[in-house]
């Protein structure tokens, strides 16, 4: 449509000859006594225009920030704009700025059906969200609008060739309106990049969007719009090959064609990703391209056998297993798995799918997939630690730092809390020019990303995952991929780790982690289900009764798909477990805490245990029960995990060696509980919890040997009785790094 403004200059300026032409200007009443009647109302309109512009300003009483009580740090801004006649703009640090469309006056829709409907409350102005597929949310007017730096990025897509002909598909942005040679920032990863754009890469990465590179996001072999065949976590090739290929070569090959081709690039390239993305930061730095100058490995998998997402220490983690290989192998892009519904025709619980199921074995039988997903092949015909899962570890590739490395991980990390915390140890001993860094803090897997103050129940006090980007990975990739004045690059000063510690609600940084004034020390499982510090056990023994038929659940039920709608998963580490604690299939030990107990680095089981069966699971947890008279209404009485961790008994004399265990014979299981830096506050009580089964996130042990649990028949599965032993002989304890 034409703008009417137009037409009226236009018709102005015809006028423009009619006037006098004398060396001073003609009087205001002369002038509109010239004009005709029709000419002075155009004029007039055209005079009142800024008038009416502004008045229709003033029509948003409630322009400002608007952000919810429990989340201020991100706030929505809504403002005129002046340029677009008024319109009411949206925008935040992760939404680009948007005209919104009128409803009313006092409510607007986005171009995808948000809307937003303003109200004058007695506490100020309030608006309320209401979305397609989403609960209303209600935010409250904190201040006046909040404007952001956006760059003017622009949108190109590649196909980069590998040495062996293998193209793999790439998304690019570039900064239209920075005028100097900016670094390049990839990730490779295989859940797809066509949907990266400047408004996704602003919703997820918003400091380093505002910081300006040229970023670059490419599917890997297999995935969405590459070429080749994918492989679950592709073992690594031999390098002296110079044709063989592997996820180093490709990030490789794909670095050298990015500097090559991409203008403007000052010939510097970080790599960074979370989880899947997170393992393929670290083999770009296995080898790495000389242009590779700082990786990110964030929450990566580093042997998904040892203690990352489908083994913990032998233990098969049947649901994740399961769903992820369906989600990755049945199609070149993700699929939705399904567990059904039940005879009400509600979702179906995970708990009764997979009981119903028995073994691995039936999963794959009953799933209907007709074809054979290598990895499930993978599950069932190598169940124990042999070189199809050795070859794919990357912790034996870890042996020098050829780049700056910044490791993130998660204390709550439901997927691969084991990766990160095994990479910096692996990395640290070869640390000589003090580039191993790690950052760890009371996160789910990848949460660091989002702006919030909580996770579940779990309040940090600050948005802990900004404070975490600004001030330490914005400044970790300006340190080593920028030179410009007024840049990040002189402030990044992280003498090795940084780390959130839960309980006191802090940052702490150390030299190493666990930080040197650590100290392992023995908490006896003792009589009468007390906790006793120090290293001599009084004798005592506890027992319960573990019953495949009927597991421990590892989560409130109902239990939903992995990646489904609605689920839980994302925050189970995190639940009250009183919602298991009573079971009598449980073991609890306790010891109410009169000071404060600082626990910082790696936490150990030391279990001596006899069965009546000749298989068997070990769950140990470690848990700050919160007292009944919190500050927190929402914290009283609340049993929080802080490490939790399964053994596979079978593997207590090498993961590569199954083996029985003698029924009725005291036997020594250890294993780690991994990382924690935690204050466990006066008032409180320590807990630790023992069971033997932790369903569905675990299959079912049988407590029968046989020589593959994965096509266990469903006569092997029988109850058995476990019993924990704790006497100066047998000093089943946990061994706690505790800080002076």
């Amino acid at each position: 449509m034409d703008n009417p403004l137009t037409h009226r200059s236009q018709k102005l300026a015809r006028i423009a000859p009619l006037l006098p032409r004398s060396g001073r200007a003609p009087s205001l009443v002369l002038c509109l006594r010239m004009l005709s009647p029709l000419l002075l109302s155009l004029l007039l309109l055209a005079l009142a225009a800024p008038a009416a512009l502004a008045r229709r300003h003033q029509d948003y009483p409630f322009a400002g920030a608007y952000a919810t009580s429990d989340e201020p740090d991100t706030p929505l801004s809504f403002y005129a704009d002046h340029g677009k006649l008024g319109k009411l703009i949206l925008e935040s640090e992760r939404h680009l700025p948007t005209a919104l469309h009128a409803v009313s006056s006092d409510t607007f829709r986005t171009d995808d059906n948000a809307v937003y409907r303003f109200q004058h409350l007695p506490a100020g102005w309030a608006v309320t969200r209401t979305a397609p597929n989403t609960e209303p949310l209600t935010l409250q007017r904190i201040g006046d609008a909040q404007h952001h730096l956006f760059h003017h990025y622009i949108r190109t897509e590649a196909m980069i060739p590998m040495r062996d002909g293998i193209r793999l598909h790439a998304v690019i942005l570039t900064p239209a309106d920075m005028h100097q040679k900016l670094p390049i920032l990839l990730t490779r990863t295989p859940y797809g990049v066509a949907g990266l754009t400047p408004a996704s890469f602003v919703g997820a990465q918003p400091q380093l969007a505002r910081d300006g590179y040229i970023r670059v996001e490419e599917d890997i072999r297999g995935r969405y719009g590459s070429e080749g065949t994918f492989r679950m976590m592709r073992p690594l090739a031999d390098h002296s090959n110079p044709k063989a290929t592997d996820e180093s070569t490709d990030a490789f090959d794909t670095v050298a064609w990015l500097v090559k081709n991409l203008p403007d690039n000052n010939g510097r390239v970080g790599v960074m990703g979370i989880s899947y993305p997170g393992f393929l930061t670290t083999m770009a730095g296995i080898d790495p391209n000389p242009a590779v100058k700082a990786i990110s490995p964030q929450a990566p998998m580093i042997d998904v056998w040892r203690g990352d997402d489908f083994f913990h220490n032998g233990a098969f983690r049947q649901t994740y297993g399961y769903d992820y290989g369906f989600m990755l192998e049945t199609s070149k892009e993700n699929a939705q798995v399904d567990y059904g519904k039940d005879s009400a025709g509600q979702p179906r619980d995970g708990f009764d799918f997979f009981l119903s199921r028995g073994s691995f074995a039936q999963d794959v039988a009953q799933s209907g997939v007709k074809q054979q997903l290598p990895t499930w092949q993978d599950f069932l015909n190598h169940p124990a630690y042999d070189e199809v899962w050795r070859s794919r570890g990357v912790e034996y590739h870890l042996n020098a730092v050829t780049v700056p490395t910044l490791t993130v991980g998660g204390y709550y990390d439901q997927e691969d809390m084991w990766g990160p915390q095994e990479e910096y140890k692996r990395l640290q001993p070869h640390d000589a020019r003090h580039q191993n860094f790690l950052v760890l803090g009371p996160w789910r897997h990848g949460s660091w990303s989002a702006t919030t103050r909580h996770i579940g129940a779990l309040q940090y006090g600050a948005a802990i995952g900004e404070q975490y980007r600004e001030q330490i990975e914005a400044r970790f990739f300006a340190h080593y991929l920028k030179d410009a004045p007024g840049s990040n690059a002189t402030h990044f000063t992280l003498q090795n780790t940084a780390s959130f510690q839960t309980g006191s609600n802090t940052w702490q940084y150390y030299p190493q982690f666990p930080p040197p004034a650590s100290r392992l020390t023995d908490f006896c499982l003792g009589p009468d289900h007390a906790i006793q510090p120090g290293d001599h056990c009084a004798a005592g023994s506890v027992s319960y009764v573990s019953d495949p038929a009927n597991p421990v659940p590892y989560r409130h039920r109902p239990i939903q798909p992995t990646y489904g709608k609605g689920s839980q998963w994302y925050t189970w580490m995190v639940e009250d477990q009183r919602f298991v604690t009573g079971r009598s299939d449980v073991a609890l030990w306790r010891m109410p805490l009169d000071h404060n107990l600082t626990l910082t680095g790696e936490v150990f089981a030391d279990l001596f245990a006899r069965t009546t069966g000749s298989d068997g699971d070990f769950v140990v947890k470690l848990i700050d029960q919160y007292p009944d008279n919190d500050p927190d209404p929402a914290m009283r009485g609340y049993q929080l995990m802080t490490n939790m961790e399964i053994f596979r008994g079978r593997y207590r004399n090498g993961f590569d060696h199954p083996e029985a265990i003698t029924p009725g014979q005291t036997t020594e299981f250890r294993w780690s509980l991994h990382d924690v830096d935690h204050v466990f506050l006066q008032g409180h009580t320590l807990l630790v919890e023992v069971q033997s089964t932790w369903f569905p996130l675990y299959d079912r042990n049988p407590q029968t040997f046989v020589p593959n649990i994965m096509t266990a028949p469903p006569s092997a599965y029988q109850p058995a009785t476990i019993t924990i032993v704790s006497d100066p002989t047998h000093p089943s304890h946990l061994e706690l790094p505790v800080m002076p």
